[in-house]
């Protein structure tokens, strides 16, 4: 059995730590029958043939103990007779990956007993045991304060996340106007986890509005300075939950700038590849007029070069001026139409 930690708590103290299940239902037993004694214990990633070994000791219900074992279950707060079961989602920031990774913790909670499940090394529940140990005022109000405490701890954990979070928002923004290609990809990436830690948090406000009217209806048990706790940490959840809210508008409203700023660096590079042809068309038609007018003389010389002896005007005296001449003009014509068609 992976138990992390197993004891039996009586006024508010650490009276027992058995070292099976067993021992722990019979000394539990042999408590006086005063309403302040019950036991804690805690298992990380127990096997379903554990679970269900716990389940019989306790008479867990069916449904509960086959969604601890399925796990991959939204934070919940549910009813099954006298014993509540309660799923958690955790969350941690991984600074050396940028991510979020979302941890998973359940409780049943009976009249005398609490049954803390971790799927994930994350949170270390022996904080939150050590913690209740040193305010047995605290803990002697039994399974409920374990709950408290378990809350509190998760809500806290969320604090770094949020500023993770933030300090990727930060960095993305500075992507964005730097003209990073790649910030697409990260923007969406960063969104999904928003999404993601979103839902682990969302549901709270569900579990505490249950949890307040479970209270109300044993509130002769239950000791007033635990409901003003449990209200703190259920207002501590809303503003993480808020701060999450604004992060996928800002988010939302990043991708759309980064949009119009890619859409806008295309039109720009655009205009320049229509410059850039533009010019070049027209330093060819620059080469073309230039090419044609002085093709016009080296037309008439190659004719005139040709040397057959039977040739007009190729032993007349005016035959080289003439030849000349007509290159001069033929070359001043041309240089004349492409002046005026704007070529040159």
């Amino acid at each position: 059995m992976p138990l992390v930690d197993n004891a039996i708590y009586v006024d508010g103290r650490r009276a027992a730590a058995p070292g099976s299940l067993d021992r722990t239902f019979e000394e539990l037993r042999q408590c006086p029958d005063n309403g302040h004694s019950f036991c804690w214990i805690g298992l990380l990633r127990p096997t379903p043939a554990e679970i269900q070994a716990v389940a019989e000791e306790f008479s867990l219900h069916g449904l509960a103990v086959e969604d601890t074992i399925t796990a991959h279950q939204r934070p919940k707060l549910e009813r099954y007779g006298d014993v509540l079961f309660v799923v958690l989602r955790p969350a941690r920031y991984v600074d050396r990956h940028e991510v979020v990774e979302l941890g998973e913790v359940h409780l049943f909670l009976g009249p005398d007993f609490v049954i803390t499940v971790r799927h994930a090394e994350e949170p270390d529940l022996a904080q939150v045991r050590q913690r209740l140990e040193h305010e047995p005022a605290l803990l002697d109000d039994g399974p409920y304060a374990v709950l408290y405490a378990v809350l509190d701890k998760i809500v806290d954990d969320y604090g770094p996340v949020l500023d993770g979070l933030q300090d990727d928002i930060d960095e993305i923004e500075v992507q964005v106007f730097g003209g990073d290609p790649g910030v697409s990809k990260r923007i969406y990436q960063l969104s999904r986890e928003v999404i993601e830690f979103q839902r682990a948090v969302e549901p709270l406000a569900d579990v505490f509005d249950n949890l307040r009217a479970k209270l109300k209806e044993q509130a002769g048990e239950s000791d007033l300075e635990l409901r003003r706790a449990l209200r703190d940490v259920a207002d501590h959840a809303t503003r993480v939950l808020e701060r999450i809210e604004a992060f996928r508008q800002l988010l939302t409203n990043i991708l759309q700038v980064n949009a119009a700023l890619v859409g806008q660096r295309q039109n720009e590079e655009m205009a320049r590849l229509t410059q850039a042809g533009f010019d070049q068309n027209e330093q060819v038609k620059r080469i073309s007029s230039w090419a044609a007018i002085f093709f016009a003389p080296s037309l008439v010389a190659s004719i005139y070069g040709m040397n057959f002896d039977h040739m007009p005007e190729l032993h007349w005296a005016l035959g080289y001026p003439f030849a000349v001449l007509l290159m001069v003009l033929g070359m001043v014509a041309l240089y004349l139409v492409f002046k005026r068609r704007g070529w040159l």
